[in-house]
């Protein structure tokens, strides 16, 4: 009897669907090929990591996600809906936090949210609520310049949120942080991530911070970028980077990525 009730369950659709998506920018010399044959499924509640050398296209497919970009061919689908420009449904973060420096903390979260007409006192209440997730209720009266680079960049993980989206989309945002705040920042995206019913697609070029936040990891090829594998992680969480299999995971991943890095690095070379 349980497994025919189990039988019975419908497999649940992917929140994003990418069908033969390629982009190409034109130029005033030979087009510019970014992207080519993207086929690519991302679950609900799944956090996905892109990886791969620099200019492989890893950022410009999410922007394209984000509906920051158009599609040059090819199909993508979020929440049964094709993206044709941005949404609600898709928050995005990037490397530099962006914030208003002449607004409060709990402002800047909710800066959306007054552009969408809601009450002062509620735009108030969601503040509190945000940065209560992301560990920062003390400073919600606070500036932007009055925060460290981590707290900052918590600030615009929880304005994403504030806006209840499906998926969240993070372009490098630990990129500029130190080695120790980075680590941190790891942490605490996943707890985020762990406490919501949001998917994650997390732009990086580092190895180790792929192997710590992910599912799966789609490592791309260099440009014109396409997906090389899709390595599940199926390591417990909290992930410990000194464990033999971290270790292998990245060792993996140095493998795949290595043919890959050195054509990314010859063709930089060769547009100098």
């Amino acid at each position: 009897m349980i497994q025919a009730d189990y039988a019975t369950q419908a497999p649940q659709p992917p929140l994003v669907t990418c069908r033969a998506v390629g982009k190409t920018w034109d130029t005033d010399g030979a087009p510019f090929v970014a992207l080519r044959d993207i086929d690519l499924d991302i679950a609900r509640r799944e956090f996905v990591v892109f990886l791969g050398p620099s200019g492989c296209g890893k950022s410009t497919l999410l922007y394209l996600l984000a509906g920051l970009e158009q599609l040059t061919q090819g199909q993508i689908v979020c929440g049964g809906a094709p993206v044709t420009r941005p949404g609600t449904d898709r928050g995005l973060v990037f490397q530099e936090t962006s914030l208003f420096p002449w607004l409060t903390v709990g402002e800047n979260v909710t800066f959306g949210l007054k552009m969408q007409h809601m009450p002062k006192d509620a735009r108030r209440r969601v503040a509190e609520e945000i940065l209560e997730r992301v560990g920062l209720s003390e400073a919600i009266d606070k500036r932007p310049d009055q925060l460290s680079g981590g707290m900052r960049q918590r600030v615009a993980v929880g304005r994403a949120l504030a806006l209840k989206p499906e998926i969240l989309l993070l372009d490098e945002p630990f990129g500029a942080l130190d080695v120790q705040t980075r680590a941190k920042m790891q942490e605490f995206l996943t707890q985020v991530w762990q406490r919501s019913n949001v998917s994650m697609v997390f732009v990086t070029h580092d190895i180790d911070e792929a192997v710590s936040l992910a599912d799966r990891i789609v490592v791309f090829t260099s440009r014109p970028g396409r997906i090389k594998s899709i390595i599940p992680v199926d390591l417990p969480r909290p992930r410990d980077s000194r464990s033999p299999g971290f270790h292998a995971m990245t060792d993996h991943l140095t493998d795949l990525l290595r043919d890959e890095v050195d054509r990314a690095f010859a063709e930089q070379e060769r547009v100098r």
